[in-house]
């Protein structure tokens, strides 16, 4: 089966991608308000309003749901990857963001002395609780949608 008749032809995916294209989308708008500059890392960086990653996985619970049904083992699964994935967004991840932010304040530090000459981590990694939520609620909507 090609793969564009296997994404249009299946709901749960195509709900899915649409899903992450509308969070990612929204992520440039939200940044570009925020900072006043356009990026274009925004289309593909994690981090950020709303979290893609809540919105892909709670539009994966929606259409599983309405495909499979509820009490399907499908749905099950769906919703406690859900749980995980929205769980590691807001704490391992949101911590190694934080870690990094401490990192690089060394590591300006040690430059100011000549010591070290290191590229930036990278600090947004993770999500507020709020981003996640927004994510949730994005993709709930996507899912949900016929």
């Amino acid at each position: 089966m090609p793969w564009l008749e296997l994404v249009t032809h299946n709901p749960i995916l195509y709900r899915s991608m649409i899903a992450w294209a509308i969070a990612q989308g929204l992520k440039v708008v939200f940044a570009w308000r925020k900072t006043g500059y356009f990026s274009w890392e925004r289309l593909y960086g994690a981090g950020g309003m709303p979290s893609a990653h809540s919105t892909v996985v709670c539009s994966l619970v929606a259409s599983v749901i309405r495909v499979e049904g509820f009490a399907s083992s499908y749905s099950a699964v769906a919703i406690i990857f859900a749980f995980i994935v929205m769980y590691d967004a807001t704490g391992v991840r949101q911590a190694a963001g934080k870690h990094a932010e401490a990192l690089n304040k060394i590591i300006i530090q040690s430059r100011l002395n000549g010591h070290v000459s290191e590229i930036p981590l990278k600090e947004l990694l993770g999500h507020t609780p709020l981003e996640v939520l927004a994510g949730a609620v994005l993709g709930l909507v996507v899912g949900g949608w016929h």
